[in-house]
């Protein structure tokens, strides 16, 4: 959304755009929003964990340690050790890496691909439109697993396949969620002015319906990404994703479920990863998503 106080020169802003709130007090209201809060510490954990592993692991992810296997929690070994001997926090730490990778570079391919393809659709409308929704439609019917499966075939199965393969995916999303917030614009008084005026549809796509939809895209971008985490978890866990020796919470689950009864802990520590990162990233795109409401901001 647009968030100056005034529309600039040469803009067709008219008293029904919507605005944003002021920055400070956006921030103000956000703190006190308790999903917003709460999703952003657990996702503002999830990145100084991605971080960390740049720099400090308790272990070495990878190192093998098979006298030490299946060791209960401990001062050496905080959360134990795997069926190997390898460190289990230190593979969460340096998991959370490629799971962070994984949901920034298939979501920026979805959101890159998809919102060009629904603001050419909102902007061109007729055939084009027709073109983009039902290709769009074509492409649901490959989910992402459905698509790695295809990819793994082609390629092998890999880390560039699974981030191609929820990519991918996202792709129709992005698109169909674009054309339809781009189309209310299009019919707003102040875009009718702006044609008026001689602007042309990519100016008037530039100028006023992408700041306009801005937020929800932010908002879906923040859902779709907790989404991408634990897709590939799952495409991790049926071998399709991360490969080894490079950690996985996906791989660990899978490693772990034939150890349920011997040590069952090993199931527990990837499982909460994945739940308390996607519970995050949901809670915070549920509270940008209120904060950004017009409705909602006037009554807080």
């Amino acid at each position: 959304m647009s968030a100056a106080a005034s529309p600039p020169p040469g803009r067709a802003d008219g008293p029904g755009a919507p605005r944003a709130p002021g920055r400070s007090g956006f921030w103000s209201r956000a703190w006190r929003h308790r999903s917003f809060a709460i999703g952003a510490v657990l996702a503002m954990a999830l990145v100084a964990t991605a971080l960390l592993s740049f720099v400090w692991t308790p272990h070495p992810a990878t190192e093998i340690n098979v006298p030490g296997r299946l060791q209960p929690p401990s001062a050496t070994h905080w959360l134990g050790t795997d069926s190997l001997g390898r460190d289990v926090l230190s593979q969460l730490i340096v998991g959370a890496r490629y799971s962070i990778a994984v949901g920034v570079i298939a979501v920026g391919i979805g959101m890159g691909l998809g919102v060009a393809l629904g603001l050419l659709a909102a902007a061109r409308r007729g055939w084009v439109d027709e073109l983009v929704m039902r290709a769009s439609d074509f492409t649901f019917a490959f989910p992402a697993l459905l698509t790695a499966i295809m990819l793994g075939a082609i390629y092998g199965p890999g880390l560039l396949t699974g981030i191609l393969a929820i990519g991918i995916f996202n792709v129709p999303v992005f698109a169909r969620i674009t054309r339809a917030a781009a189309v209310q614009v299009w019919a707003r008084e102040y875009v009718l002015a702006a044609r008026a005026c001689g602007r042309g549809p990519w100016a008037i796509t530039v100028d006023h319906v992408l700041p306009n939809i801005a937020n929800l895209l932010i908002v879906q971008a923040t859902i779709q990404f907790a989404i991408a985490i634990l897709a590939e978890a799952a495409l991790s866990y049926l071998g399709l994703g991360t490969q080894p020796p490079a950690p996985s919470w996906g791989r660990m689950l899978n490693e772990a479920q034939t150890l349920m009864f011997q040590a069952p802990l090993l199931a527990l520590w990837p499982g909460l990863a994945i739940a308390l990162s996607v519970l995050g990233l949901n809670l915070l795109g549920d509270g940008l998503r209120d904060l950004f409401d017009p409705k909602l901001a006037r009554q807080r």
